[in-house]
């Protein structure tokens, strides 16, 4: 069983979609499509802006999404997902994929979930670090005994997570952690504190929207970050989504369960390798691919 899943943030490179824009006619009509949703030109950052420029979240987001389902179109009848998943952000690309959310509906919902965000880092200084080499009960349990926010946002793979929060706090409990064995605990290059309580005030703009949007029977399950195990219905579906703001990204335990569920290959399906990196790790041997056309 083929299973495909969708980036988050991080995957983003300058001139990313330019080869799917130049050589696809139906690449070209979402990419201008996009630019009309969005009322900026996306395409111009994506092309040929600057690496400053493509990593503010209300353009990171649009533009890893835009990547990953238009390049899903492009594949056309070739593209078959027995199961979708995707990381945080690539959650919405892994619904659009699988028949659940529309283009259009998606890239609004999406362009809203960034600003949403942005506005949520500039309440507080916030940050996230990533820890290897400590298992994630360890971790969990310094996060609980460190004072202020600090919560464990990603569980990536086994022995790399990623801790989320207040700057004093994260910075704390990355000195504890080290401490206790961590081979590396260290400061991401983000703008707040994703996947934590810090994004309270996001998840009540975005649960409004969320709300307000058609979602369909997928035509596959989707695995999602919040609960780990396939998901049919549109209603519940919905409910996950508006959670994944405050909650983890069970990425380890999502894969485990697609594999547990008959996944023999999974196809990344956007810029960058990142998830093959992490799904060899969390099932050693496991086929990986990325998406080609």
């Amino acid at each position: 069983m083929k299973a495909y899943v969708f980036p988050g943030q991080g995957a983003q490179f300058v001139g990313m979609g330019l080869d799917l824009y130049e050589n696809h006619p139906v690449a070209q009509d979402f990419f201008e499509q996009a630019n009309d949703i969005l009322g900026f030109s996306i395409t111009d950052i994506m092309f040929e802006g600057t690496a400053e420029e493509l990593k503010q979240t209300k353009v990171t987001q649009p533009a890893i999404f835009l990547h990953s389902v238009i390049l899903s179109k492009v594949l056309g009848d070739s593209f078959t997902p027995d199961m979708v998943a995707g990381h945080s952000l690539g959650e919405f690309s892994a619904l659009v994929a699988n028949n659940a959310l529309n283009f259009e509906d998606a890239l609004k919902l999406v362009s809203q979930r960034a600003m949403a965000m942005q506005k949520a880092c500039e309440l507080k200084p916030s940050t996230m670090a990533a820890v290897l080499g400590l298992d994630d009960e360890v971790v969990e349990k310094i996060c609980e005994e460190t004072p202020g926010i600090v919560v464990a946002a990603n569980y990536n793979c086994p022995g790399q997570l990623v801790i989320s929060g207040e700057v004093d706090a994260v910075n704390a409990a990355c000195e504890t952690l080290k401490a206790a064995g961590a081979r590396r605990a260290l400061l991401l290059p983000v703008g707040g504190a994703f996947h934590s309580p810090l994004m309270e005030p996001a998840r009540e703009e975005l649960a409004a929207a969320i709300e307000a949007t058609t979602f369909n029977t997928p035509s596959c399950p989707i695995y999602q970050n919040v609960t780990t195990i396939a998901v049919n219905k549109p209603e519940e579906i919905k409910t996950n989504l508006i959670a994944q703001l405050t909650e983890p990204v069970k990425w380890t335990q999502s894969v485990q369960n697609m594999v547990k569920d008959g996944a023999t290959s999974f196809i990344e399906v956007g810029p960058g390798k990142v998830l093959q990196g992490l799904v060899r790790k969390i099932s050693s041997g496991m086929d990986t691919a990325s998406a080609t056309v």
